[in-house]
C-alpha cells in the first residue's frame, strides 16, 4: 500500500436504520474528495442498496450479525468499497431480470441491477456475501 492510500472502516448491527450512517459517511467523503454530483448520487444509491441488501437478505436482520463496509481511497482520485454480510450468500449470476416484463411491477429485486448500472465497477466474491464497488472521481 502506498502513502497516498487511505482506508476506512464501518462496522453496521443489522438493523434498517444503519443506512443513515452509510448516507452521512458517504456525505463527508463528498466534502472530503470533492466528489461532484453525478459521481456522489451514484455512489450513495449503491452503497445504500448494498448495505440493505446485506442488511435484508444477507443477515436477514439478525442484529447479532454486522455489515462491514471498508473503502480504500487511492490518490484521492479511485474509490473502492467492500460491503460484507455475514450471510449464507446468493448467486448473483441466477437473479431475475428487473426489465423483463414478467418483473417490471415488482416492488422489489432492481438493487443488484442499479448497482452493476451505476459503479463503475462492481465484483462479487464466490459465496454471494460481498460486493466490491468502484468509482473514480
Amino acid at each position: 500500500m502506498s502513502d497516498d492510500t487511505v482506508l476506512y472502516t464501518l462496522q453496521l448491527p443489522s438493523k434498517v436504520d444503519s443506512i443513515t450512517s452509510v448516507e452521512n459517511f458517504v456525505d463527508t467523503l463528498k466534502d472530503e474528495y470533492n466528489i461532484g454530483d453525478d459521481t456522489y448520487a451514484n455512489m450513495l444509491t449503491c452503497l445504500s442498496e448494498a448495505t440493505i441488501n446485506a442488511i435484508v437478505h444477507g443477515n436477514k436482520q439478525d442484529e447479532s450479525k454486522k455489515v462491514y463496509i471498508n473503502l480504500e481511497v487511492q490518490s484521492g482520485k479511485r474509490l473502492q468499497f467492500t460491503v460484507a454480510d455475514e450471510g449464507e450468500g446468493f448467486d448473483y449470476n441466477r437473479l431475475p431480470d428487473p426489465t423483463a416484463p414478467e418483473n417490471l411491477e415488482n416492488l422489489t429485486g432492481r438493487g443488484v441491477f442499479i448497482i452493476k448500472h451505476l459503479a463503475d465497477q462492481c465484483i462479487f466474491n464466490l459465496k454471494g456475501n460481498e460486493v466490491e464497488l468502484h468509482f473514480k472521481v
